[in-house]
């Protein structure tokens, strides 16, 4: 199950590990894209030109799918621009960002409770085999960061209920400010940091966008392409946006931890 795209560093490097948080680990937001893209189809609909509606919505999910790893207030930027494109006028991004947040959260605010009160385990809201991932990674010494275009405090609530925070070294999330925080600032600062190159760190992520800012500062990719829905198999539609983006890995969630720290560490 793991897909070796490319292979092209030196093992045994590896002190650093970037990991995306929706998707790649948590699975408490699962359906956030549809969510999304229902969002800015409903505002969309409304402007003066506009496509036919299924036109629109394929148009829609599959821009979200690409841009997945972008801060959520960059997302909806994009909103602004496209109700722009079709002859209206658009509201400040924030307003979209609170739709898109309030109908999210009536869907997952029943998942956080169920974890909370016991009814289902940490673990059932994850993707398979990610916390043996944390641990394997720590085991061998690789400093983990938790990165996400998700707000900050949503993400140390999240994060907090999956009671994965003690892995990670820092937890960083999004903001209102579309200029504010970004993943590719926080891949930048660390690779300057600590001076790191290629084999010495890998990013792992569901979206291309952190795939994309990865490669260009010469780290290792590792796509997660999980269908978050069965929890079991490869998301196509991921796999294919991952590969575009430079992923030099593609897995489908963690079942093969051992395997694939092996391989990031060890193997050749």
């Amino acid at each position: 199950m793991i897909e070796i795209i490319r292979n092209h560093w030196q093992p045994g490097r590896l002190r650093h590990a970037v990991f995306d948080f929706d998707g790649t680990l948590s699975l408490i937001r699962e359906g956030w894209q549809q969510v999304m893209a229902s969002v800015m189809l409903d505002e969309l609909m409304h402007m003066p030109h506009h496509e036919a509606e299924p036109e629109l919505h394929r148009y829609l999910m599959d821009w979200v799918i690409r841009t997945t790893g972008q801060t959520t207030i960059r997302q909806m930027v994009h909103l602004t621009e496209e109700i722009s494109r079709r002859g209206g006028q658009p509201q400040d991004p924030v307003i979209y960002k609170q739709k898109f947040l309030k109908r999210l959260g009536e869907r997952i605010g029943e998942r956080i409770t169920a974890i909370q009160t016991g009814r289902i385990s940490a673990d059932d809201m994850m993707v398979p085999g990610a916390r043996a991932m944390l641990e394997a990674l720590c085991a061998r010494g690789v400093r983990c960061y938790l990165v996400s275009g998700t707000d900050e405090p949503r993400v140390l609530e999240e994060a907090a209920v999956l009671q994965i925070t003690p892995y990670f070294a820092s937890i960083r999330g999004a903001s209102d400010d579309p200029t504010g925080f970004s993943k590719k600032q926080f891949i930048e600062r660390l690779v300057a940091e600590h001076r790191l190159l290629g084999p010495e760190w890998v990013s792992i992520g569901d979206g291309g966008a952190e795939i994309e800012e990865t490669k260009r500062a010469g780290g290792i990719g590792v796509g997660v392409a999980s269908n978050e829905a069965t929890r079991v198999g490869v998301d196509a539609r991921k796999r294919d946006k991952l590969i575009q983006a430079g992923a030099d890995i593609i897995v489908p969630d963690f079942r093969e931890h051992e395997e694939l720290v092996a391989y990031l560490l060890d193997a050749r």
